[in-house]
């Protein structure tokens, strides 16, 4: 018994070799209305290292992510950045977002913004073209909660953009 387990490992061993890694590349967003706030509530979840680069490459970003030095910087071009890649239209009208910080948390970037001034909710229109431009398989959820219903939307790149009606 003991030997057809070694033999079983010997022959799993080259089988296992041709495997690669596949990375997923994914960001989350998730959107929530606070009618105490008169709010949208968003957080948005990014893989650092992607953002990382994405940073490097379109606005010459020179510290790490994670580090806490230059943050006023770091997040001046985050907030620059997504205010160009996640546009939200609330009741048919386009909404301008705050952005109000972010923190990591693991291997994940997490922005905070806010949508004020939203008294209800009965559309919610999503563009999010989220690090498009240096992977072609990303891929961008948004999970959305309104009045205690609960919607989702997966964009891609061929496809970036979405309605949902409550």
């Amino acid at each position: 018994m003991k030997i057809q387990k070694i033999l079983l490992l010997f022959l799993a061993i080259p089988l296992l070799s041709f495997v690669t890694v596949h990375k997923f590349y994914v960001s989350v967003t998730n959107i929530e209305h606070s009618k105490a706030d008169k709010a949208l509530q968003i957080t948005t979840r990014i893989f650092i290292d992607d953002f990382q680069k994405l940073l490097e490459e379109r606005y010459d970003l020179k510290e790490e992510l994670t580090t806490e030095k230059a943050t006023e910087e770091v997040e001046k071009m985050m907030k620059k950045y997504l205010t160009k890649k996640l546009k939200i239209w609330v009741n048919g009208e386009l909404k301008t977002f705050h952005f109000i910080g972010k923190k990591y948390e693991d291997d994940v970037a997490v922005c905070y913004l806010e949508i004020t001034g939203v008294e209800s909710v009965t559309s919610l229109e999503v563009e999010n073209a989220i690090l498009y431009e240096i992977e072609e398989d990303q891929q961008n959820l948004v999970h959305v909660k309104i009045n205690n219903q609960r919607k989702s939307l997966l964009l891609v790149k061929e496809n970036d953009k979405g309605l949902l009606n409550f």
